[in-house]
């Protein structure tokens, strides 16, 4: 499978502006997509590139001709229209039963979501083990791993909640607020 160059820019970025695309330079949805296994590969090749042209094909050709049809000339007309009448005989026509009846998704008790939908941005630790962050920065408070971190590479990972987490490899140094105070580990985090 390989992907176009539009395809490569979404999940890599270059190292700097105008420069070729370096493919182990992951942006924030590059990093996301490879998280999430090998389902998303599918998004980038050209069958699933056809299909979903074909189904924006089908809505940008049909619709307008449907509201033509239809006398719609408002927009509150036009988006009752497609509530009410075409979406429902759309979906009639095209949609397909799933093969089983059980839902695919899984809940993430765990709360791995958090730390994968996010904003992850590496960082190195600075002398007096602490983490430079838009404008704040973040003390790693004292750990059973090591006796700090003082050099080593972290990952900020910049919630959309505004809270903060640092992590080494897979574990989690600490959790901040928004200002930079420091979480309680015991506090339940917002989901």
């Amino acid at each position: 499978m390989r992907s176009t160059p539009t395809a490569r820019a979404i999940v890599s970025s270059p190292p700097k502006a105008g420069a070729k695309v370096a493919k182990d330079q992951l942006t924030q949805v590059g990093r996301r997509w490879r998280n999430s296994g090998p389902s998303t590969s599918r998004l980038i090749t050209p069958e699933g590139r056809g299909r979903s042209e074909r189904a924006f094909g089908t809505l940008q050709d049909r619709l307008p001709k449907e509201l033509q049809l239809a006398g719609i000339t408002t927009l509150a007309a036009a988006n009752r229209f497609i509530r009410e009448t075409y979406l429902p005989e759309h979906n009639a026509r095209f949609a397909v039963s799933p093969e089983h009846p059980d839902t695919a998704f899984v809940t993430d008790t765990a709360g791995v979501h958090r730390d994968t939908l996010c904003v992850q941005e590496e960082r190195v630790v600075g002398n007096d083990n602490t983490v430079r962050y838009r404008g704040l920065s973040l003390q790693i408070p004292p750990s059973p791993l090591r006796p700090h971190f003082v050099k080593a590479r972290v990952r900020v990972h910049d919630h959309p909640d505004g809270t903060l987490a640092i992590f080494h490899g897979p574990r989690c140094l600490a959790r901040y607020r928004a200002d930079g105070s420091p979480l309680d580990h015991d506090a339940p985090l917002a989901a």
